[in-house]
């Protein structure tokens, strides 16, 4: 493998659960509801599918608990956000604390323990071919995933009728309610479908990432998610860009901390998020909302009795 390859490689399995991530927010933001504890719900992810997997020594449990691990951080959400009509940002954060803290609670007796790595997709004849063959078809089955979430989304959201209702609710709740659309039902679905994605994405950093268990891994990758969402202006396809965009801005920082070009390591490291907060600036100069923002996004519904 040419350092290149082995560099193409690093990018794409860092930008992987940014992808999964920012995908699983993108389409609860479309239905309208803003949830910011999309990094307490990937730490929860992490550290419950790497415990199943440990306890139960299987990936499979492992990738079925941290799935479960973040819609049920989400369900917390929606209770909030829906049921009881709570601000959003402020159920959002308060998510995220509460992830980081109970995920290092969960966490702590597995710290130092390690996973074996699971095998990479083998495609015979196209995964030996030179240059490309390990980097389109050799890669770990989440690779696949979340390209296939990117692309499933981008349908959905554009060619079904359960898309076009869900975009519908994130535009104007109020006008969907009146049509009879069912507004808490779509957003309470999309929340959870939110969540799961986190949790996948989480499961992703503690059993193929890393492959161990550490306290606050996620290292603000759900913030970075987020952001995605904004940059991509709640498009699949531009988070799909996007992701691969911020995810070679962390890989490239280390390699530039590792060829020491003389510059302090943590300028280096702050990079990505750097590059994160110039995009939403960026985006947002001159005008009332970020482009392609869903018009009831943020807002509480409260149905009228």
């Amino acid at each position: 493998m040419t350092p290149l390859e082995a560099i193409l490689l690093t990018i794409v399995t860092a930008s992987t659960p940014l992808l999964i991530a920012a995908i699983g927010e993108l389409v609860t933001e479309r239905a309208g509801v803003l949830n910011l504890g999309v990094e307490g719900m990937m730490a929860m992810g992490a550290a419950c599918g790497f415990a199943a997997a440990i306890g139960f020594d299987s990936t499979v449990a492992g990738i079925a608990t941290g799935i479960l691990a973040g819609a049920g951080m989400a369900a917390i959400f929606a209770f909030a956000v829906l049921g009881l009509a709570a601000n959003q940002v402020g159920s959002g954060l308060a998510l995220t604390i509460l992830g980081l803290g109970l995920s290092g609670l969960i966490g702590a007796p597995f710290v130092g323990a390690r996973r074996d790595p699971i095998p990479h997709v083998h495609i015979p004849g196209l995964a030996d071919l030179p240059g490309i063959g390990r980097l389109l078809f050799g890669q770990d089955a989440f690779v696949y995933v979340g390209l296939a979430l990117a692309a499933a989304v981008a349908l959905f959201l554009s060619r079904s009728r359960a898309g076009l209702t869900l975009r519908a609710v994130g535009e104007n709740h109020v006008s969907a309610h009146a049509l009879g659309l069912p507004v808490l039902r779509t957003r309470c679905l999309a929340i959870l479908f939110g969540g799961a994605c986190a949790g996948l994405a989480g499961v992703y950093l503690s059993l193929v990432y890393t492959r161990f268990w550490s306290p606050g891994m996620t290292a603000g990758r759900g913030w970075i998610a987020l952001a995605l969402v904004v940059f991509a202006a709640w498009r699949p396809a531009y988070a799909l860009a996007g992701a691969y965009l911020f995810g070679a801005a962390t890989v490239l920082q280390l390699h530039a901390q590792a060829g020491q070009i003389g510059l302090p390591s943590q300028l280096l490291s702050a990079v990505p998020y750097l590059a994160t907060i110039l995009t939403l600036v960026l985006l947002s100069i001159g005008r009332g909302r970020a482009v392609g923002a869903p018009g009831s996004l943020g807002a509480p519904f409260v149905p009228d009795r």
